[in-house]
């Protein structure tokens, strides 16, 4: 069970319109606490006595001066996972000074390598750094210190930050550095950030694109078997860094040629390592995903099923998004916290109508 604490002013006496629409939201409780009373900080150190972690996203000292640090909290429940999740960390010169992922991944060195060659860099959305090296490696964190809590009896405090974890996202790429097989200096000119004609996305005749991505030397030969350049010399050094420029405009204008469904009937099924470039209208609609109901519709609003999946604890499909103090009062009962209604009236406690 997941559980959001809410500000107090969050809750609405109506509905926010579309909130349901919240795909982040999805499958939490809603509680909300006045955590700037004292009392509506003890009623939250009552529920962490009975968690195994809690995520706080503040500015580092934040939750220090609302008096739920992690020295309180952890002393009021010795296996509390206390996750901390930041931009800069913790500590550092950026520690307090504001940022979005496109900053993280900026100094994490990660976004100077995205984008082709003699052009700016582009920001690849928020995926990088909010998600993958943010918020996905905060839950891997939290999952192995509540395995190592299980067997030394004490929790811990993570210290989650995204321009860490995007760095660590670019820990291959820092290892071709290593050895000479990374151009750091000229973005677009290496095998993996569009400088392969094997490695990129192409555009078609109907001015839609498909992905290519023969790297190894069995899907190439596939690949120039379906494009007709099999007998062509010049694609027989596949790895000549120096021909790829060339090779690409070649290849360019071959899937030019024609529309993408047709490529799609050419190579969708082979090995060489081909999909369409897909909206993610047209990606909730490919018979592929359909087949895994990788795609699922909740509350009228398409969005990603959850991965990944297990064989035996099936995931349950996820309720809409709660509303801002739709469960406080459930939440608190479950909880075993007792005076609920002096809460409520005095406004430390916020719920919302359930008939709304």
């Amino acid at each position: 069970e997941v559980i959001r604490v809410e500000r107090v002013q969050a809750v609405r006496d109506a509905p926010v319109a579309g909130a349901h629409w919240d795909v982040m939201q999805r499958g939490r409780k809603n509680v909300a606490i006045d955590l700037k009373h004292p009392d509506g900080v003890e009623t939250l150190l009552q529920l962490i006595e009975k968690a195994d972690a809690l995520i706080e996203g503040f500015r580092p000292g934040v939750m220090e001066r609302l008096g739920i640090g992690p020295q309180v909290c952890i002393a009021r429940n010795k296996k509390l996972v206390f996750g901390r999740m930041t931009g800069w960390g913790q500590d550092g010169t950026y520690a307090n000074v504001a940022g979005h992922d496109i900053n993280y991944i900026a100094l994490a060195g990660a976004l100077a390598h995205f984008g082709r060659a003699g052009e700016a860099p582009v920001p690849p959305l928020n995926m990088v750094g909010d998600f993958g090296g943010g918020g996905m490696l905060l839950a891997f964190g939290v999952v192995c210190a509540l395995l190592e809590a299980q067997r030394s009896g004490s929790g811990q405090v993570i210290d989650a930050a995204m321009v860490d974890g995007s760095a660590v996202m670019m820990a291959m790429f820092w290892g071709f550095r290593n050895i000479g097989m990374f151009n750091e200096d000229f973005r677009g000119t290496n095998m993996l950030d569009t400088g392969a004609h094997f490695y990129d996305v192409y555009k078609c005749k109907d001015s839609k694109y498909i992905s290519i991505g023969s790297i190894e030397p069995q899907f190439y030969t596939e690949l120039l078997r379906l494009t007709g350049l099999s007998n062509d010399p010049a694609f027989s050094a596949q790895m000549d860094v120096k021909s790829w420029p060339a090779l690409k405009v070649r290849l360019a204008a071959i899937f030019f040629g024609k529309t993408r469904d047709e490529w799609c009937a050419i190579m969708e099924g082979s090995d060489v390592c081909f999909a369409p470039v897909l909206t993610m209208s047209e990606a909730a609609k490919h018979p592929h995903n359909e087949s895994r109901k990788t795609f699922i519709n909740i509350a009228g609003a398409t969005q990603p099923a959850p991965a990944p999946r297990f064989s035996r604890t099936v995931t349950a499909v996820p309720t809409p998004p709660a509303h801002a103090g739709e469960n406080s009062r459930e939440i608190l009962q479950q909880w075993g916290i007792n005076n609920i209604d002096d809460l409520v009236t005095r406004g430390i406690v916020k719920e919302i109508a359930k008939d709304i």
